[in-house]
């Protein structure tokens, strides 16, 4: 198979747009590798699509129309090998919204919700506005390979326990969860009466889907169907974040009218541009999104042969999934690596605390770019090498 790389070598220029990842260092001469965005335009049919749309010239209130629905069930069928019923999709307008609906749904103030350090920072946070607390567990580190820790998941539920927030694939260590870990949590859920609320927005960018395939939870069989709410978005994988549309499938009746309940008046409405293009990103995007798959998968090598070469003691797990590279700099001995080290010598990256990690040892480095910009990070990343 032959990728036409052009698509992703070619630099797009971000400055003055808007964007959120380099208005932050606007004049300042620094690369920004840090929020999950890419640095790649969207895909033709997608752009099509919201030609179409933008051309129509009308932009009231919407509601979704049938096609994104069937867009998403056929997706899920060729791609990911489940049937789902259109009726089991609820649209929301972001994935932060769906992890903020889905904390209010079981318990009550100060009832407990559990997930697993290091993760996506709004894991973190959203539990506040549904007057939770947080119980979080770090992931356990075998063989330099992040996993779950059921003895430290045992040992911390308790009676008030009411949910588990799980981030599959997981964001920022890259792992895809095999079928028997998550039947193992699925198992846990079920002996501890808990929901399960499944993020899975990076279901789609695989690295190694051969030997590493997303299981989603729409998978998991039996009593824990009716207790899993599994969270889905076109955004990371087709960079389409902006327009900002989210689902939730929820198989089981009861508990999908309950979730649809938890809407209040603080959850914007959805802009009828995100529908057309999440349906073309299901419906005509495949083979842009292996090629993609693959350009990511090569620059993930970049970085591994980089770290080997130049700095053998900074760690990164082997990363299965996402474009987000998580860093242990420990070794380095730096203070402040992230907001004021690497900074320093023109890379911004994610401090790793935000994760929910303790101290400053961890980065997080987006290479969801073109392959120059990467080897210009790495290239800084060396010059600040201690």
């Amino acid at each position: 198979m032959t990728d036409d790389f052009s698509l992703f070598d070619t630099p797009v220029e971000r400055v003055g747009t808007g964007s959120l990842k380099w208005a932050r260092y606007a004049g300042r001469e620094v690369l920004p590798m840090w929020v999950a965005d890419m640095d790649f335009r969207a895909a033709q049919p997608i752009m099509d699509a919201l030609h179409r749309r933008v051309d129509h010239g009308v932009f009231g209130y919407s509601v979704a129309h049938e096609g994104p629905a069937v867009a998403v069930c056929g997706h899920l069928r060729r791609v990911h090998g489940v049937e789902i019923d259109p009726s089991w999709i609820y649209w929301m307008p972001g994935m932060v919204v769906g992890l903020a609906q889905a904390a209010t749904l079981a318990g009550e103030d100060g009832d407990e919700i559990m997930t697993f350090t290091p993760v996506y920072p709004p894991f973190l946070k959203v539990h506040k506005d549904a007057r939770r607390s947080l119980v979080k567990v770090p992931l356990a580190v075998n063989c330099g390979r992040y996993t779950f820790d059921f003895d430290a998941m045992e040992a911390a539920v308790t009676p008030r326990t009411r949910m588990v927030f799980l981030c599959s694939p997981h964001n920022p260590v890259g792992r895809v969860w095999t079928r028997a870990e998550l039947d193992a949590l699925a198992e846990f859920c079920l002996r501890h009466d808990l929901l399960l609320i499944s993020d899975e927005i990076h279901a789609d960018l695989l690295l190694e889907p051969q030997t590493a395939p997303h299981t989603t939870a729409l998978k998991l069989e039996g009593d824990i169907r009716s207790r899993t709410i599994t969270l889905m978005a076109a955004s990371k994988t087709y960079n389409i974040p902006g327009l900002g549309l989210c689902f939730a499938i929820i198989p089981d009746e009861k508990l999908r009218r309950r979730f649809q309940l938890t809407k209040n008046t603080f959850v914007a409405e959805i802009s009828p541009l995100s529908f057309h293009a999440t349906e073309a990103a299901f419906n005509q995007c495949e083979s842009w999104r292996q090629s993609l798959c693959r350009y990511l998968r090569r620059n993930r090598d970049t970085i591994v042969h980089f770290l080997s070469e130049n700095a053998p003691g900074v760690v990164m797990p082997h990363m299965e999934s996402t474009y987000l590279a998580w860093l242990d700099v420990r070794a380095l001995g730096l203070p402040q690596p992230a907001s004021s080290h690497f900074e320093a010598y023109g890379l911004a990256m994610n401090n790793g605390a935000d994760f929910g990690v303790p101290g400053t040892g961890f980065v997080r480095l987006n290479f969801g770019c073109p392959l120059s910009n990467l080897e210009e990070g790495l290239r800084r990343f060396k010059s600040a090498l201690p």
